[in-house]
């Protein structure tokens, strides 16, 4: 029998005096030992179904069907008996564990909440069972971190904590909703790896929540392709990726960022350049703020990036990226030479700097975080212009609507606001707020790691696009190697500060020159291939 079963699952929310249906009909199982994936789209109800087994969902949800755990019914059962197997016999790892994670305790203190409410463990014998938790997730020097809050540990720590949490109490059955979506490929392969062995060694049934095929292939025994909340397809997943059947799942098969950028023309000016760029924070310690050391966050780096050429700037967490492209828009302290449009603009004032602002513009990672929730499209997009000013003199509403066709947006929309449009729509108008300048230099940071595959793809090529109707010069910061291999011309590794290999795009993914980049690009799932 299986461990967790879902039968005819129908999920609706009410709003507005109607019932908006957000999963319809789903059924599906898993059994010991064997990992089920959930995959879909934003959107498509992955979440809301796992959600509901042991029902977290909020008040406003009708939920009908069946779902039982190890023969028990979890639909409708007491709240008392839900609290049982909640965190017990099923467990959860969340997409984002910085937002998981209670900031104000301490790793033990939060692991510990678990271990005895649910074990009863207490004082040494707690304690024992944290450290052994937390070597096992590979957390190197257990003891010492116990001590330590959220914030102080990387995004893969984090992760690791979520892990050795859901796994506390030994449960029968682990829920993954999106575990590695935020993660470097050397962290995520490990994440993965980890979650492999311990299915294996503690029997447990998995359950997890992607919308990245490619990892699919790598962990799961059988996938269920998820859209607008009913299942399309389902079987082991060696038949689905050799023969998908459904047109949405050929679709999310196919979706992955291909091709290369157009070449860069031989007279094109350097855009943006530096020489032995060296960024150091001081470590200050006791009462009067001794300098007992520095974070060095980047190491002598000498880069330079053409008009119409794109620098992809890839490495593990920490490793610099973001420091060194925040450097060179001098949004923070630097030493050696940063020269931008053929000017020195090392010792600049913040007012000589405001000039050439409009000329450097960046994305953020997450389109909802960069974007002011009480501010309109139209208001979001204009921001710039009241800032710099519009040298053209033409109606500001007549230039938003002309930069949203441009980036693939309807400008009826204008006037809505950003949780009214989707996650690519409101990372188009992050892109649209900073090509309204008509910049030279377009810092992208992470711009398509929280972005379905499908609308990955869609960013990418109207990125392309942009650069070559514009001739924009791009610094690609990602950890996604698919997106940096489409994107750049040249690229970049950096490791703990340091510029570990710089090369030709091609040349560096057929023929890695340093053991940290082979390490890098061996960690990334492979590109799948859809049948003919």
């Amino acid at each position: 029998m299986s461990i967790l079963e879902v039968k005819d699952l129908r999920i609706g929310f009410r709003q507005d005096g109607k019932i908006v249906d957000a999963v319809r009909g789903v059924s599906f199982s898993v059994d010991r030992g064997e990992t089920v994936a959930l995959v879909g789209e934003s959107g498509s109800g992955k979440s809301v179904t796992a959600l509901s087994t042991v029902s977290l969902l909020p008040s406003s949800a009708e939920v009908s069907g069946s779902v039982t755990y190890d023969g028990t019914q979890m639909i409708g059962a007491p709240e008392r008996d839900l609290r049982r197997v909640r965190g017990n016999d099923i467990s959860f790892i969340f997409q984002e564990p910085m937002t998981s994670l209670n900031p104000l305790h301490t790793i033990e203190k939060q692991l510990a909440e678990s271990l005895a409410l649910h074990q009863g463990l207490v004082g040494d014998a707690v304690r024992e069972r944290i450290i052994e938790l937390l070597t096992k997730v590979g957390i190197r020097d257990a003891e010492s971190r116990l001590g330590a809050y959220p914030h102080q540990l990387s995004g893969g720590q984090r992760q690791r904590v979520m892990i050795a949490m859901a796994l506390a109490n030994k449960p029968d059955v682990l829920i993954a909703d999106e575990p590695t979506t935020a993660l470097d490929v050397t962290i995520q392969a490990q994440i993965l790896e980890l979650l492999a062995e311990l299915k294996s060694s503690e029997g447990m049934g998995l359950l997890f929540i992607t919308h990245d095929l490619g990892i699919v292939r790598r962990i799961a025994d059988k996938v269920c392709v998820m859209k607008d909340g009913e299942i399309v397809e389902a079987g082991p997943v060696a038949d689905i990726f050799a023969n998908p059947k459904h047109p949405y799942t050929r679709k999310l098969l196919s979706a992955r960022a291909v091709g290369a950028p157009d070449p860069v023309p031989a007279n094109a000016p350097v855009v943006a350049e530096t020489d032995h760029l060296k960024v150091w924070f001081p470590i200050q310690r006791g009462f009067f703020k001794r300098t007992v050391g520095h974070v060095k966050a980047v190491n002598d780096a000498t880069i330079s990036v053409r008009a119409g050429e794109t620098l992809g700037i890839v490495g593990e967490s920490g490793s610099g990226k973001t420091t060194l492209a925040l450097a060179i828009m001098r949004l923070i302290s630097s030493e050696g030479g940063i020269t931008f449009d053929g000017q020195d603009v090392r010792k600049w004032s913040t007012r000589e700097l405001r000039r050439l602002r409009k000329d450097m513009q960046i994305v953020f990672q997450d389109p909802f975080g960069s974007l002011s929730p009480r501010m309109t499209c139209e208001q979001i997009i204009a921001e710039g212009l009241g800032v710099h000013g519009n040298p053209d003199g033409r109606d500001v509403p007549e230039l938003v609507a002309e930069v949203m066709v441009e980036v693939g947006l309807d400008p009826a929309t204008m006037h809505r606001y950003p949780h009214e449009f989707s996650g690519g729509q409101r990372q188009r108008i992050a892109i649209a707020r900073a090509m309204i300048l008509r910049p030279k230099l377009l810092v992208l940071d992470e711009p398509t790691s929280a972005l379905d595959m499908t609308v990955q793809v869609q960013i990418v090529d109207l990125l392309r696009d942009l650069q070559r109707k514009y001739q924009l010069a791009y610094l690609f910061i990602s950890h996604d190697l698919h997106v940096v291999r489409a994107m750049s011309h040249k690229i970049m590794v950096m490791k703990q500060g340091d510029v570990v290999e710089t090369g030709e795009a091609q040349a560096l993914f057929a023929d890695p020159q340093t053991e940290y980049t082979q390490k890098l690009l061996a960690a990334a799932p492979d590109l799948i291939e859809i049948p003919a």
